[in-house]
């Protein structure tokens, strides 16, 4: 039976994600290297876990089982996970996507559970298969002590959700202070509007996928000239760290340094001060100055494109190496971006895409640069 009881405000504000965890042989968890991360981020105070049932193709959750379950009181930490809605196809795959993470992770209740990227064409189709009745069920019966979502869509569809569903009890948001004023993002308005409805916010994403942390040099230099003992990432977490309304800021770790960096900052957390906040500023303004390839995104090149390629998102995806000269989270990137159409090498330099771009964009040079960079 459900106890109801309120969400802890005492989490500490840094939070261990599963999703970037270290590999050996390239598809292999390095669990020895993991129990050690664990054991680091435990005792220096911190109790916050986060993984998801599609994580490292559910390796990741078996991977918290073992380096942290079976190895630690139960008491003495929390577990969040979530639900895979793309995987839910009728209203029973609820129960059997939930069981079967319960049953990777070795536990019979959860601290958190999400509904995972409660997002576009999922918002409607989590209503009909009546994805909101399970979560509260399973509230009710106390295999979930809070019920929420991760999100990533615009703030109105976001005051939608939270207007209709005030049972959620918390928000999962992508925030960082690039993506703060982003109009398609859009971190600061869904901050607003999560606040607005009173719902503790769990950050993800604070270091964008790891680009925070892999600046240009000239960029870097920017924070190590403020203070030159303090991580590049250390910056991005403080931010996010130092808002109102948080419940943790999570960080996907993927060695010992990361943990060894990010649990002594956070250990003796600081909010920002206002020259710190200037700072950053002055970072945001020197990102934004960087030249970009100028896609707004309209989608006319992609309209009669022979080879089916998500043209807007790859240009993307160059436009995230160009500013934050990141590889791996761009290869990354791309591989989202092509996963569901042709990749940049199946151009056939047509021109059809150039013809009907309004910014008269190299689009063929563009692909080109792409699938060297990321193929």
């Amino acid at each position: 039976m459900a106890s109801y009881e309120p969400i802890r405000t005492d989490i500490p504000k840094l939070g261990f994600g599963f999703m970037r965890l270290p590999m050996k042989d390239h598809d292999v968890i390095d669990i020895e290297q993991v129990k050690k991360m664990v054991d680091i981020f435990l005792n220096r105070g911190f109790t916050y876990f986060d993984t998801a049932y599609v994580y490292n193709n559910g390796k990741s959750e078996e991977a918290l089982r073992e380096s942290l379950v079976e190895r630690y009181p139960r008491d003495s930490f929390q577990i969040a996970t979530k639900m895979p809605l793309w995987a839910v196809n009728s209203p029973e795959d609820y129960e059997v996507r939930f069981q079967e993470s319960l049953d990777r992770l070795g536990v019979d209740f959860l601290d958190f559970y999400l509904l995972h990227n409660l997002s576009g064409d999922r918002i409607d189709a989590t209503e009909n298969l009546g994805g909101w009745d399970f979560m509260k069920k399973i509230k009710e019966d106390g295999r979930a002590k809070h019920i929420g979502f991760s999100f990533h869509d615009t703030a109105e569809r976001l005051d939608e959700i939270l207007t209709k569903h005030p049972e959620a009890e918390f928000v999962q948001l992508q925030i960082n202070y690039a993506d703060w004023e982003d109009s398609k993002v859009q971190s600061r308005l869904c901050y607003e509007v999560a606040r607005k409805h009173g719902k503790p916010i769990i950050i993800m994403e604070p270091i964008k996928g790891g680009s925070l942390a892999a600046l240009t040099p000239e960029i870097s230099d920017m924070f190590k000239k403020s203070n030159p003992e303090m991580s590049v990432a250390s910056w991005a977490m403080r931010y996010c760290a130092s808002l109102d309304g948080i419940l943790t800021v999570l960080s996907g770790m993927s060695n010992l340094e990361q943990v060894l960096d990010n649990t002594e900052y956070m250990s003796d957390f600081r909010p920002l001060t206002d020259s710190e906040r200037e700072v950053i500023a002055e970072v945001v303004e020197a990102l934004n100055s960087i030249p970009t390839i100028p896609c707004t995104d309209c989608r006319y090149c992609v309209d009669d494109c022979p080879q089916e390629i998500g043209i807007p998102r790859i240009i993307s995806t160059i436009n995230e190496y160009t500013l934050y000269n990141n590889l791996p989270g761009s290869q990354r990137g791309y591989s989202f971006a092509t996963g569901r159409g042709g990749k940049a090498s199946d151009c056939i330099e047509c021109g059809t895409c150039e013809s009907h771009c309004p910014q008269q964009i190299e689009i063929i040079n563009a692909m080109k640069k792409a699938a060297e960079l990321f193929e």
